[in-house]
């Protein structure tokens, strides 16, 4: 098993690459100590049924620069094969601002394909590459040098499957006339905002029971406090503070050193230094936004008039439309999606695209009156009421 550690073999791996139609790509990386991940190792394959044309990359070597594979990632003749990408895709965008296209995420490609929903990676290996994986390095240091033999063959595994699963699943996706459906699900994949994490909006990640303007304003104030100070350190945010304690710190609004050493739930190296300086100007500054500026919480799904038996008949339609097309229901819409439908809501995704062709169109025929559902043997069906 090859493993580059310098800039111009990885060279000469991609410029042969960029004569092939795909290239497989997988990373093992750490994150468990830091905010952003720590790539460790980059996978990578040619179309070929042994190990020949594939190889691991150490981007931890000092004689080495990813700059090659960033190159072959902008090759847009070249399909960029992942399982599962938006990982691997947000380590590529935060180190060099990229994100590699064409994109065919095998994932996705499986869950249209009738494999179920956010089917793994053993599983595909096991259904059609007709294999099976050895899993037990897939917990081990990463970072520490140098890999061991069992490390190298789980890691190369992660590519050298994947080129028959992807052959398999294109040919699938062109037979059933199914290939654009993938694509359009790349869009979000492919999509800068995908990865980028702005401080000022982590305080709509934090779960909440309490909707009141001013302890809101405290709260967004005290997660961008966090979102930026664990990004400028590259620590992950619950070493800063949890949410549990940001939540705390929102309802107490400590202002002073005494009020914070009183917070239960903050670690204790947040009660003193920058840490407990950032959560007192955050609180601060929360409670003295004006009143116009205080965030506003979304109450639309509280207004929402479900209809309950409505929304039960869309259900059924969404599994009897998903069995039928043979792709995942959660792929075609989300349960909250059946809700607003049900409350007369017509901007949910799977009213575009090609969720509309497999669900939408009937969806909202259903809504109307238009049809009814009925039982054929086994089947679900829809029946017209004219």
């Amino acid at each position: 098993m090859q493993t580059i550690t310098r800039t111009e073999e990885l060279a000469a791996f991609c410029a042969e690459a960029k004569n092939h139609p795909y290239v497989t790509v997988d990373t093992e990386f750490l994150r468990e100590r830091t905010y952003y991940s720590q790539l460790c190792l980059v996978q990578l394959a040619m179309p070929g049924e042994d190990d020949e044309t594939a190889l691991l990359v150490d981007p931890l070597s000092k004689e080495l620069s990813l700059e090659p594979l960033y190159e072959l990632f902008r090759d847009e003749n070249v399909v960029k094969v992942f399982h599962a990408a938006r990982q691997d895709l947000e380590i590529f965008f935060v180190d060099a601002g990229l994100i590699p296209k064409p994109l065919f995420d095998t994932q996705v490609a499986a869950m249209v394909c009738g494999f179920g929903e956010q089917v793994g990676y053993e599983t595909l290996v096991r259904r059609i590459a007709r294999e099976s994986l050895d899993k037990s390095s897939r917990f081990t240091d990463w970072s520490r040098r140098p890999l061991t033999e069992a490390q190298k063959k789980y890691a190369l595994a992660d590519v050298t499957h994947l080129r028959r699963i992807y052959e398999y699943l294109s040919a699938q996706l062109e037979k059933d006339g199914r290939a654009a459906w993938v694509a359009e699900e790349m869009g979000i994949l492919t999509n800068p905002e995908t990865y980028i994490v702005r401080p000022e909006d982590a305080w709509q990640r934090v779960r909440t029971r309490t909707n009141s303007g001013r302890f809101l304003g405290v709260l967004r104030e005290l997660a961008k406090f966090r979102e930026s100070y664990a990004q400028s350190r590259n620590v992950p945010r619950n070493r800063v503070y949890k949410d549990d304690a940001l939540v705390e710190l929102a309802s107490t609004k400590p202002q002073s050193p005494q009020d914070l050493s009183r917070a239960r739930l903050l670690l204790r190296e947040a009660r003193k230094g920058e840490i407990a300086d950032g959560i007192l100007a955050a609180v601060k500054a929360g409670l003295e936004c004006p009143e116009a500026d205080l965030p506003k919480p979304d109450k639309s799904k509280e207004k929402l008039q479900v209809n309950p038996a409505l929304a039960d008949m869309l259900r059924v339609l969404l599994k009897a439309k998903s069995d039928n097309a043979g792709v995942a229901p959660k792929l075609i819409a989300a349960t909250s999606e059946l809700d607003e439908l049900a409350a007369g809501q017509r901007d949910v995704p799977s009213l575009s695209g090609w969720r509309r062709d497999v669900f939408g169109a009937d969806a909202i025929r259903l809504c109307e009156g238009k049809i009814g559902l009925a039982t054929k043997g086994q089947k679900v069906i829809t029946v017209d009421l004219g």
